[in-house]
């Protein structure tokens, strides 16, 4: 099973937010990433699920 990743800066361009929102999610827990080297990735499934987690009614 091949797993998709975004980058970073790739959400941060697709949310239309500064990276560093990106990265604060990540610091506090509330976005789960791996650091590969200096970058960090974000599986693309667990994106979708912390994306649905944060839809308001």
């Amino acid at each position: 099973m091949d797993k998709e990743f975004y980058t970073a800066k790739e959400l941060a361009e697709k949310l239309r937010v500064n990276i560093m929102t990106i990265y604060r999610y990540i610091d506090k827990g509330k976005l789960m990433a791996h650091k590969i080297g200096k970058e960090f990735r974000i599986d693309k499934i667990e994106f979708n699920k912390w994306l649905d987690k944060t839809k308001t009614k």
